[in-house]
């Protein structure tokens, strides 16, 4: 593994580059303070105008869209385009939501299912790969999932370190632990002490733990370490997902059944596996996944055009 950015002092974070980052974070505490229905709203205003200005990213989700729903016409990829900033507009406010509002007023949010598959498989001892995926509710179910099952995380360091620093402290408070994502070795002793781990390999990824496979019908580099920490630790693999109710009444957390005969001993076969499981939950909820991340930037030859050339 490589050496990690050596993080400023906390006196350091006081810096004058640091204000505007704190100026946020002072304004992502007040929202806290709203009634729930009111931070909805002022995150879809927010994705509404993020779609207006953020072109670059607009375009990627854009073409994201284009290539895994061929099938809809140019109207309905419009409408669930538009939706998707939305969501991710309401993803930005729930962040704060996740880090400091009590457990009372989220116990009331939270419609957990199938929290008895996660006990189930933790029976046999050998801990739970939470397998999951980058919805944009994905801070917030963390914290749904915690009030109703204890587990660990991987996460993956936020660049700025002032966000670092109020992140870190909301994992420590709110989760048995965290694990930075390139801390093979940490998930490995998480799960041969029975934990259960979230994990969602659904990014595009580096080539030398991953292998090409199909999402939505297109070439994805997809990460293989659900079949191999699998096959390694002997733990159940557990999928689990967080969407938004249309009603606006709260969020559904779902834990389906642990999978069976997994891993097969085909890499290939098991990694496609995991896609088309969270293809099946995209499918149901188009709009609040995560479109503005390239996904298909990695090509099978090296050197090869991909959908967001020129972007």
């Amino acid at each position: 593994m490589g050496k990690q950015k050596e993080q400023p002092s906390g006196l350091s974070l006081l810096a004058p580059q640091y204000w505007p980052a704190w100026l946020g974070i002072l304004l992502l505490r007040l929202i806290v303070l709203l009634p729930f229905p009111w931070v909805m709203a002022l995150g879809r205003a927010t994705g509404r105008l993020s779609f207006r200005f953020a072109k670059q990213r607009r375009r990627i989700a854009e073409i994201n869209l284009q290539l895994c729903f061929p099938e809809w016409d140019e109207a309905q990829r419009q409408q669930v385009l538009r939706e998707h900033f939305e969501s991710l507009g309401m993803g930005l406010l729930e962040i704060p939501i996740g880090w400091w509002s009590p457990s009372s007023r989220l116990h009331k949010l939270a419609h957990i299912k199938g929290v008895e598959h996660l006990e189930k498989a933790l029976q046999n001892g050998k801990g739970a790969i939470l397998l999951s995926a980058h919805f944009t509710s994905l801070e917030l179910g963390g914290r749904l999932l915690s009030l109703h099952a204890p587990f660990h995380a991987m996460y993956r360091r936020h660049d700025n370190p002032v966000i670092e620093k109020i992140m870190a402290g909301s994992r420590v408070h709110r989760l048995e632990k965290a694990i930075p994502r390139d801390d093979v070795r940490g998930m490995i002793r998480s799960l041969k002490g029975n934990h259960a781990v979230w994990y969602a390999p659904d990014q595009n990824t580096q080539r030398k733990a991953a292998t090409f496979v199909r999402f939505f019908g297109q070439v994805a580099l997809t990460s293989t370490a659900t079949a191999r920490l699998a096959k390694l630790t002997g733990a159940a693999v557990v999928p689990y997902y967080v969407v938004r109710r249309e009603d606006g009444s709260g969020y559904d957390v779902i834990l389906e059944p642990a999978l069976s005969d997994y891993p097969s001993g085909d890499l290939e076969a098991d990694t496609q596996r995991i896609n088309d499981i969270i293809e099946g939950w995209v499918r149901k909820n188009p709009a609040q996944y995560l479109w503005i991340h390239r996904r298909f930037r990695s090509r099978p030859t090296r050197g090869d055009p991909t959908p967001y050339d020129g972007i």
